[in-house]
């Protein structure tokens, strides 16, 4: 006998056969699940059997969208007002110094929430369009 394909064949008893429930035989007509009802039925799924469901249904399930793109840390016109004094030059590290934000990596933003009345330096931090008229109009300068 020649080796080949066609003639490979598994050792005997290393395969079992599977057991054909419900078609009659050794199982019986109801296949072990017994007369009637929901669980008897096909299409029943196992959470709902276990008691998953419930569980699943209670736990509370995220809505809508969230954006993987990361958003730069925000400062507001107010608390620039409040930590910063006349002339004083700002920046993502200025700003990380002073505690107004945690980290410099994203990038910082300026909003324009609150009054200012001091001449600061804004440097490499970007702005709103109205954040920006604030601090001009105070007469600080604006560097992008």
């Amino acid at each position: 006998m020649t080796l080949a394909l066609h003639t490979i064949k598994p050792t005997k008893g290393s395969k079992k056969t599977r057991k054909k429930v419900g078609r009659g035989g050794k199982r019986g007509t109801y296949s072990g699940k017994g007369l009637k009802g929901q669980k008897a039925r096909s299409g029943v799924s196992g959470l709902k059997r276990l008691g998953m469901r419930q569980l699943i249904e209670q736990t509370p399930k995220l809505r809508g969208f969230k954006s993987l793109q990361e958003k730069p840390e925000v400062v507001n016109v107010r608390d620039i007002a409040a930590k910063f004094s006349d002339g004083d030059k700002i920046s993502p590290e200025t700003l990380k110094e002073k505690g107004l934000i945690d980290k410099i990596d994203k990038g910082v933003k300026v909003l324009a929430t609150g009054d200012i009345s001091i001449k600061v330096n804004v440097e490499f931090c970007e702005l709103s369009k109205s954040a920006k008229e604030k601090i001009e109009k105070a007469g600080g300068s604006v560097k992008a």
